[in-house]
C-alpha cells in the first residue's frame, strides 16, 4: 500500500452506520520516500563535483565567453543552419519519393528503392562525404550532354559535397520513416478515396500523407536535431561550419578546448530552439487524434502562477 491510514476522528457523514455508530473519516497520508531524497542528494552532489572539477581545470573561461559571439563563429553557426536545413529538405523529398517507390507494386521501382536504402543506411556518412569529396579522382568531368558539362572539381564545392553527403544519407532514413507513416494509415482510407474517383497520386497526396504526418513528424524532428550535430562532420570536406570555424580560431589562438566549449554552447542552443519548434509542430499534427491536447509548457506555468495568486479562501 502506498498510503498510511490515520485514525484521527473527523466529522461524521450524513448517515449513521447500521449499528448507529458514526463513520470515521479516513485521512490518507502519503508515504515518505526516503530513497528519492537520498538519490536526489547523490545526483546533485555528483553534478556539483563535476562543475567544480571543470572550474578548477586549465580552462580560460573568459576566452569562452569572449568568443561566443565572435563573427567567425556566428558565420559558422549560420552555415550549420543552412547546410542542415538544405540537407534535411533534400532528404525529405528523397524519403517521400523512395518510400512511395518501395510501396509500389512495380518490382523494378521497389528493388531500386530497397537498394538505395540498403546502401546509404549501410555505409557511414563520413565515408560518403569523403567519396563525394574525392569524386574527381573517378570522373574528371561531369557531362550531361547538351544540358551541362564542367570539371568535377569545379562542381563539387564544399557546400555541394556536404549537401549530397548529408542529404542522400538522410533520404534513406526518411524513406523508412515515411514508409512507416504511410502504412499506419488504414487501407480503408485509400479504398474510399478510389471509390470517389480519386487517382492513386491524388489519393497519396490528399488523403494518405496528411494522415501519416502524425506518425512522420516526431521521428523527422529527431532526425533534424541529429542533422544539426551530424553537420559537424562536413568540416572534413573543408566546409566552414560551426565546428570548423571554432577549431580554426582555437588552433590560431592556442585555445583549443575553449573553442570546443564555444561550439558546444551553440550546438546546445540550436538543438534547444529547434526542439521547441518540433514540440509545437507535433502538437499541431496531433489535432484530431485526441479530444483535448495536453497543455503547453507556457500554459502549465501560467496555470501554476494563477494557482499561487489565488487566496486561501478561494482554494478552500
Amino acid at each position: 500500500m502506498t498510503d498510511k491510514i490515520s485514525k484521527e476522528p473527523a466529522a461524521a457523514p450524513a448517515g449513521p452506520t447500521p449499528s448507529g455508530v458514526p463513520y470515521e473519516a479516513i485521512k490518507a497520508i502519503p508515504v515518505r520516500h526516503y530513497g528519492r531524497w537520498i538519490s536526489a542528494v547523490v545526483v546533485v552532489a555528483l553534478l556539483g563535483w563535476l562543475v567544480y572539477a571543470f572550474s578548477q581545470g586549465d580552462v580560460v573561461w573568459n576566452t569562452v565567453w569572449d568568443k561566443v559571439f565572435d563573427p567567425s563563429v556566428i558565420s559558422g553557426m549560420w552555415n550549420t543552419i543552412i547546410i542542415s536545413v538544405s540537407a534535411m529538405a533534400l532528404g525529405l523529398v528523397l524519403g517521400i519519393l523512395f518510400a512511395v517507390m518501395r510501396l509500389s507494386k512495380n518490382p523494378v521501382t521497389g528493388a531500386v528503392a530497397w537498394l538505395y536504402i540498403w546502401f546509404f543506411r549501410g555505409t557511414p556518412v563520413y565515408v560518403q562525404l569523403l567519396v563525394w569529396f574525392n569524386l574527381s579522382l573517378i570522373f574528371h568531368y561531369i557531362n550531361l550532354g547538351p544540358i551541362y558539362k564542367n570539371e568535377t572539381v569545379d562542381v563539387m564545392t564544399p557546400f555541394m559535397v556536404a549537401l549530397l553527403g548529408l542529404g542522400l544519407n538522410e533520404g534513406a532514413y526518411m524513406a523508412e520513416i515515411v514508409r512507416a507513416g504511410i502504412q499506419s494509415v488504414d487501407e480503408g482510407q485509400t479504398e474510399a478515396a478510389h471509390a470517389l474517383g480519386m487517382s492513386q497520386t491524388k489519393t497519396m497526396w490528399r488523403v494518405v500523407l496528411p494522415q501519416a504526418m502524425r506518425v512522420i513528424v516526431p521521428p523527422t524532428g529527431n532526425e533534424f536535431i541529429n542533422m544539426l550535430k551530424t553537420s559537424s562532420l562536413v568540416s572534413a570536406v573543408q566546409y566552414t561550419e560551426l565546428l570548423r570555424a571554432s577549431s580554426n580560431i582555437g588552433n590560431t589562438a592556442g585555445a583549443v578546448m575553449e573553442m570546443l566549449f564555444v561550439a558546444s554552447i551553440w550546438y546546445l542552443a540550436l538543438t534547444s530552439v529547434f526542439s521547441v519548434g518540433q514540440y509545437y509542430l507535433e502538437r499541431r499534427f496531433s489535432r484530431g487524434s485526441t479530444r483535448n491536447l495536453p497543455p503547453t509548457p507556457f500554459q502549465r506555468v501560467k496555470a501554476n502562477l494563477t494557482t499561487f495568486k489565488r487566496s486561501p479562501e478561494a482554494r478552500a
